[in-house]
């Protein structure tokens, strides 16, 4: 199964009229178990694609598929919906309940499952997301840390055990530690519940550390769509249009012009570390 983007195609309107398209023809499959990684310059179409995801915005040209269900069909958007989580920039925005189990109790509740249901997957989602249940579940969300509020939230999507997840820079405003914590629990899910994590971010480093496949957007339109060590060997490319690469490509760019031999598909310290070990073997 997967996510099939097929010449999508969409403008805001404005008094009633269509604006230039913000998304043009995109056409590409996101594979089931992968992690995407989303990046692009400001207003390139990053969070208006990811909202095609589940139907919170939809198109009369092209279509987006999931696993074998039409969005541009009405009724199949709540199946969509029920397999496409959504965890939108600062999410801890949203929470609202009194205690931490009523927020991640919500969407459970909302799908009408029954009470011992909706406790089992509160339970299970904040201890996936490293959240105690004895501990935080009678806690006010409010008297949490950022990190805490932020993994919260993150659980009240998880309780409804999406088959994909969607997450729009979910690293902003996070200290250093909360930043490793949220990218080790998206690599949890992926590892052991086969969960799709696709993910926007400006983070360079994280997208060449954690994905399996980069989208690059410019000007609403699919610039290239392969793997992180492919992507970011196109740093000049990358650059012209308002990019950044990993820190450990500027250094074997950095290197490469001052006369040393570097793959400039290195993208991350291990893969760079392996270059010297082989280079070592050679010596």
């Amino acid at each position: 199964m997967s996510v099939d983007i097929n010449h999508l195609t969409f403008a805001y309107t404005q008094g009633g009229k269509p604006l230039d398209p913000t998304l043009v023809d995109l056409d590409f499959t996101i594979e089931e178990g992968s992690f995407l990684g989303i990046i692009g310059h400001t207003g390139s179409g990053k969070s208006t694609f990811v909202k095609h995801l589940n139907g919170l915005l939809t198109s009369e040209k092209g279509a987006v598929v999931v696993d074998g269900h039409d969005l541009s069909v009405k009724a199949e958007r709540k199946t969509v919906r029920s397999l496409v989580g959504m965890v939108f920039q600062y999410p801890e925005y949203q929470l609202f309940a009194d205690t931490v189990f009523e927020d991640v109790a919500f969407g459970p509740r909302n799908m009408k499952l029954d009470e011992a249901e909706i406790k089992n997957r509160v339970q299970n989602a904040m201890t996936l997301v490293g959240l105690d249940p004895e501990r935080f579940s009678e806690r006010s969300p409010f008297d949490l840390s950022g990190g805490e509020r932020r993994r919260a939230a993150i659980a009240g999507v998880l309780a409804m055990h999406p088959k994909y997840l969607v997450l729009d820079e979910p690293m902003a405003g996070l200290d250093p530690l909360g930043r490793r914590e949220i990218l080790a629990l998206l690599e949890k899910l992926r590892t052991e519940s086969g969960c799709t994590i696709i993910m926007i971010s400006h983070s360079m480093d994280d997208i060449a550390n954690h994905a399996t496949k980069v989208l690059v957007l410019d000007r609403g339109r699919v610039r290239m769509y392969d793997t992180p060590q492919n992507v970011f060997a196109r740093a000049e490319e990358l650059q012209k249009i308002g990019l950044s690469v990993p820190a450990i490509t500027k250094l074997c760019i950095e290197m490469n012009r001052r006369g040393a031999s570097v793959p400039t598909s290195i993208c991350t310290s291990e893969a760079f570390l392996n270059w010297i070990r082989e280079e070592k073997k050679h010596a």
